[in-house]
Protein backbone atom coordinates (compact mmCIF):
# COMPACT_ATOMS: atom_id res chain seq x y z
CA UNK A 1 0.00 0.00 0.00
CA UNK A 2 2.93 2.65 0.92
CA UNK A 3 4.13 2.27 -2.84
CA UNK A 4 0.56 3.82 -4.09
CA UNK A 5 0.09 5.92 -0.85
CA UNK A 6 0.01 9.26 -1.41
CA UNK A 7 -0.31 11.16 1.94
CA UNK A 8 -1.14 14.85 0.27
CA UNK A 9 -4.01 13.33 -1.84
CA UNK A 10 -5.57 12.15 1.59
CA UNK A 11 -5.15 15.01 3.36
CA UNK A 12 -6.38 17.16 0.78
CA UNK A 13 -9.87 14.62 0.42
CA UNK A 14 -10.23 15.92 4.56
CA UNK A 15 -10.02 19.42 3.26
CA UNK A 16 -12.88 18.77 0.64
CA UNK A 17 -14.54 16.80 3.12
CA UNK A 18 -14.59 19.80 5.66
CA UNK A 19 -16.04 22.20 2.76
CA UNK A 20 -18.78 19.18 2.09
CA UNK A 21 -19.69 19.46 5.61
CA UNK A 22 -19.92 23.24 5.75
CA UNK A 23 -21.71 23.39 2.57
CA UNK A 24 -24.91 20.96 3.20
CA UNK A 25 -27.53 21.66 4.50
CA UNK A 26 -29.72 20.39 7.78
CA UNK A 27 -32.30 18.00 6.46
CA UNK A 28 -36.11 18.23 7.65
CA UNK A 29 -36.09 17.35 11.13
CA UNK A 30 -37.01 19.64 14.48
CA UNK A 31 -36.28 19.89 17.96
CA UNK A 32 -33.55 17.82 19.55
CA UNK A 33 -33.05 15.26 16.29
CA UNK A 34 -32.19 19.05 14.47
CA UNK A 35 -29.90 19.88 17.18
CA UNK A 36 -28.13 16.21 17.45
CA UNK A 37 -27.63 16.98 13.44
CA UNK A 38 -25.98 20.33 14.04
CA UNK A 39 -23.73 19.20 16.96
CA UNK A 40 -22.50 15.84 14.81
CA UNK A 41 -21.47 18.33 11.84
CA UNK A 42 -19.92 20.42 14.13
CA UNK A 43 -17.74 17.82 15.19
CA UNK A 44 -17.33 15.99 11.47
CA UNK A 45 -16.21 19.73 10.12
CA UNK A 46 -13.85 20.09 13.44
CA UNK A 47 -12.04 16.50 12.69
CA UNK A 48 -12.16 17.16 8.73
CA UNK A 49 -10.82 20.46 8.85
CA UNK A 50 -8.01 19.47 11.00
CA UNK A 51 -6.70 16.49 8.74
CA UNK A 52 -7.21 18.65 6.07
CA UNK A 53 -4.70 21.21 7.54
CA UNK A 54 -2.26 18.56 8.51
CA UNK A 55 1.27 18.04 7.04
CA UNK A 56 1.35 14.64 5.84
CA UNK A 57 4.73 12.37 5.28
CA UNK A 58 5.43 8.67 4.75
CA UNK A 59 8.62 7.10 5.89
CA UNK A 60 9.57 3.88 5.97
CA UNK A 61 5.68 2.97 5.76
CA UNK A 62 4.56 5.12 8.78
CA UNK A 63 2.50 8.23 8.31
CA UNK A 64 2.87 10.78 10.80
CA UNK A 65 0.43 14.12 10.61
CA UNK A 66 1.58 16.91 12.12
CA UNK A 67 -1.19 19.37 12.93
CA UNK A 68 -0.68 22.64 14.55
CA UNK A 69 -3.26 23.33 16.86
CA UNK A 70 -2.08 26.68 18.56
CA UNK A 71 -4.16 29.79 17.60
CA UNK A 72 -3.43 32.00 14.54
CA UNK A 73 -3.68 35.96 15.36
CA UNK A 74 -6.35 37.50 14.35
CA UNK A 75 -6.42 38.77 11.21
CA UNK A 76 -8.71 41.85 12.33
CA UNK A 77 -6.73 42.53 15.29
CA UNK A 78 -4.50 45.24 16.46
CA UNK A 79 -1.50 45.63 13.88
CA UNK A 80 2.65 46.38 15.15
CA UNK A 81 2.22 49.32 12.95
Amino acid sequence: MADTFDPEAMVARFRDRARAVRARGLPPVEGAERQRFREQAQLDYQDFAMLGDARAELVDGILTLRVDLRPHPDPSGPSDT
